[in-house]
């Protein structure tokens, strides 16, 4: 029979142990729910925010993909956990009417100097001196990139409820180019496909895009095209889009962040610290974005490009990961 001393330092020792393993698996028991948009090139990092999730022992369940809107009524309401992908400010109104910091927990930027606007085909704009989206009030530049003969230049614009198609309406009516240019939605994949082809049988193109993502890989910007200035900010939010070099292309420098359910963050403190920390390389983005684009969009897949992301920065990973235990003690 073991003395009593011996059961007691046996007993201690089991205590800490327990204890060590609830400070390396803080979210052991605690199941998370991850939403972001059908875009495919969402998903990467999403992935990898699930990955540091499951290394402190949080049940991560299966991505499910809804529509901006949905998502941030579904965190709001704890039927989801959190989105990687808030465009900040781009979704402003979205985050306000779905309950805003009452409803969400948001600290910190997950992937920074995420840049959205107008182009068109550099070929174009050096033989007309288009340098402005101004430029499309002139009846000659308008018929350069007018598909249908309507009179109006055709816009590869924004899919409806992304919120970038508040911003180029918006856009329209502020710079008096409502008459003048169609703003042509639809899926975004197929349009920009489309818009891709005629730019490679030599035809002008006008279209809009955002970074990270992989249109800007085949159509590169100084180039084969070139970003378009506006005259002045305008836009929904009422920011002041000039950059810091003068230019301005009518769109705010987008971050995106992760935005969880408020009482789950303030529940697991662990968690709330690594969507705080968190910070994703927006080119590395693109990057990966553009292996989706090459084909290499199953889930599988995707699954893949996040891990070797992780084995190629393995110390800046354990770092969140450390600075989440830590927040949990």
């Amino acid at each position: 029979m073991l003395s009593k001393r011996t059961q007691h330092t046996l007993l201690f020792t089991s205590l800490l142990s327990v204890s060590g393993f609830a400070m390396a698996q803080p979210g052991s028991g605690v199941s998370v729910q991850a939403v972001h948009s059908p875009i495919a090139e969402e998903a990467f990092q999403t992935v990898i925010v699930n990955e540091a999730l499951k290394a402190l022992g949080y049940d991560v369940k299966p991505i499910q993909k809804v529509d901006y809107s949905a998502g941030y009524t579904a965190i709001a309401n704890g039927d989801a956990t959190y989105t990687a992908v808030n465009w900040f400010p781009l979704h402003n109104t979205m985050y306000e009417n779905a309950g805003s910091d009452d409803a969400f927990y948001r600290a910190g930027h997950y992937v920074e100097g995420a840049a959205q606007g107008y182009l068109i085909d550099k070929k174009t704009a050096d033989a007309h001196n288009i340098t402005n989206i101004a430029d499309f009030a002139k009846p000659e530049i308008r018929a350069l990139f007018d598909n249908n003969g309507d009179g109006k230049a055709d816009l590869t614009g924004c899919q409806a409820g992304w919120g970038c198609e508040g911003v180029i309406e918006h856009h329209l009516d502020a710079y008096d180019l409502r008459d003048k240019i169609n703003h042509n939605q639809g899926s975004y994949a197929a349009i920009i496909s489309d818009t891709i082809t005629r730019y490679e049988q030599g035809e002008p193109i006008l279209y809009y895009t955002w970074t990270p993502y992989w249109v800007s890989g085949i159509l590169v910007p100084g180039t084969d095209v070139v970003w378009l200035e506006v005259p002045f900010s305008a836009n929904p939010n009422d920011t002041d889009t000039e950059l810091p070099n003068g230019r301005n292309y009518g769109f705010d420098i987008n971050s995106m962040r992760i935005v969880a359910n408020k009482a789950w963050a303030e529940a697991n403190p662990a968690a709330a610290k690594l969507f705080e920390v968190m910070s994703l390389p927006v080119n590395d983005v693109s990057a990966q974005n553009m292996l989706v684009r090459n084909g290499e969009d199953s889930p599988a897949q995707i699954e893949r490009h996040a891990q070797s992301w992780i084995a190629a920065h393995q110390s800046t990973f354990d770092a969140w990961v450390d600075a989440a235990r830590a927040a949990a003690n």
